[in-house]
């Protein structure tokens, strides 16, 4: 067999970087519990008329097929596509399951999705997202899109990375705003300032005018909108300044100071309303959400999301919700890249179980069970070489302790390899420091 080929865009973290993954997800998982959301999972493929309905993603889409298809029968497979996120899975799911369910629904899901996106630095063909969502029947409470900075904060301020900000709009904003000047396509106008960081305001202008059918007057107007930015709710003066009029515009100034106010009073420092950003997916209706990490801001969002209306309906059927998605592969992605997060071990083991003799391997793995009763993790040295060596094997994988069965009758004892501190202990009895138990993340 040949030496195989790396496939960029889908990563495979080696055994000390999966463990820190696991670290931030267990942090993660445990904040969203905290605020009531309840795990959720579901199939990795969609129908493709459901996966291409909204937003401009045909073209990152994964189509499943079988190698040895049947040309003559029906679509089937042919029709499924992997998810690229992991809100249009739960708005189906939400669709088929209704009845079933309490409403308002509040779920966390956190699961591996797929676009065929350039690989690059920070992006991934497969990575994992970690999603909270909140769904009503017929109308849901304003003051949810107003939790979900909360619950983001929490989470990643639980972690050892730098500090967030999360850049928070309203699309009733941007889609007032353009009707009040005159705009006809206001999701034209609002793909073409979500690429304002990629293409300037230059590019912006004419993309405005090309797809939008904006006049130079009107586009200079949407770009000062685009500009107003503030840490509190002075945004909502500046909005004003400009002069515009519309009733949509009104109520989306007023839904983004509440999520701005609660986020103040929550964690100061936390939001920042940002008025040029839209977000690329149609299907968001009214406050979205953008994470920068301090220090990493040239990277884009590594957390985002939205309010949505209706994406979760089918005839009279109706399930608005907000939701709010941290891209967890984005974000270790880059904090390995920069060697920003290590860990203390590269294995679970806190202790080495020593091996007197192949004959009395049998009291070496009680040993080690008796350990692992009581929570500390164990393994048994894999040969009966000489101490010195078994020690050297503890020292390569970086396991801290070594324990050698007693004989003839002797106590066993324990060694802190870095220390070289030996001390007599009993399996049932002994516990090393809390630092020890577990690789320890920083």
């Amino acid at each position: 067999m040949s030496k195989p080929t790396p496939i960029s865009g889908f990563p495979e973290w080696t055994p000390a970087q999966r463990m820190i993954e696991q670290y931030v997800l267990d942090r993660i998982r445990s904040t969203f519990e905290l605020y009531g959301f309840a795990p959720l999972e579901t199939r990795a493929v969609e129908p493709l008329d459901q996966l291409l309905r909204k937003g401009e993603t045909s073209k990152e889409v994964y189509v499943i097929r079988r190698l040895h298809g049947e040309p003559e029968g029906p679509a089937g497979d042919d029709a499924l596509g992997l998810h690229f996120d992991l809100t249009v899975p739960f708005a189906r799911y939400v669709l088929e399951n209704a009845g079933k369910l309490n409403f308002p629904f509040r779920r966390y899901q956190i699961q591996k999705v797929w676009r065929g996106e350039r690989p690059q630095e920070g992006r991934y063909r497969e990575f994992l997202q970690a999603d909270i969502d909140i769904v009503d029947r017929d109308t849901l409470a304003v003051h949810h899109e107003a939790e979900m900075p909360l619950v983001v904060g929490d989470a990643l301020r639980s972690l050892p990375i730098p500090p967030i900000r999360i850049q928070v709009n309203n699309r009733k904003i941007c889609e007032g705003f353009y009707r009040g000047i005159g705009l006809t396509d206001p999701e034209a106008a609002l793909r073409a300032v979500d690429k304002l960081d990629k293409i300037g305001p230059a590019g912006v202008t004419e993309l405005l005018a090309t797809t939008a059918g904006a006049s130079e007057a009107q586009a200079k107007a949407v770009l000062s909108l685009a500009e107003i930015s503030a840490p509190d709710a002075s945004f909502a003066d500046a909005v004003r300044a400009l002069g515009v009029s519309d009733p949509l515009l009104d109520e989306g100034v007023e839904e983004l100071v509440r999520v701005v106010e609660t986020a103040a009073a929550h964690a100061p420092g936390l939001c920042v309303a940002d008025l040029r950003i839209a977000r690329g997916l149609d299907y968001y209706t009214g406050t979205v959400y953008e994470t920068q990490l301090i220090g990493y801001e040239r990277f884009g969002s590594i957390c985002s999301g939205g309010r949505y209306d209706n994406l979760a309906s089918a005839g009279n059927a109706r399930f608005p919700g907000v939701g709010i998605s941290i891209g967890v592969t984005r974000l270790l992605g880059l904090l390995f890249g920069a060697g920003a997060l290590s860990v203390s071990r590269a294995v679970p083991t806190c202790v080495l179980v020593a091996v007197t003799n192949e004959e009395l391997r049998a009291t070496s793995d009680s040993v080690a069970g008796a350990l692992r009763s009581r929570g500390i993790p164990a393994e048994v040295s894999p040969s009966a070489a000489k101490f010195g060596k078994q020690i050297r094997y503890a020292e390569r994988r970086g396991i801290p302790y070594v324990w050698f069965p007693g004989a003839d009758g002797d106590p066993d004892e324990v060694k802190d390899i870095r220390s070289g501190e030996q001390v007599a202990a009993a399996p049932g009895e002994w516990t090393p420091p809390r630092e020890d138990l577990k690789p320890l993340v920083s």
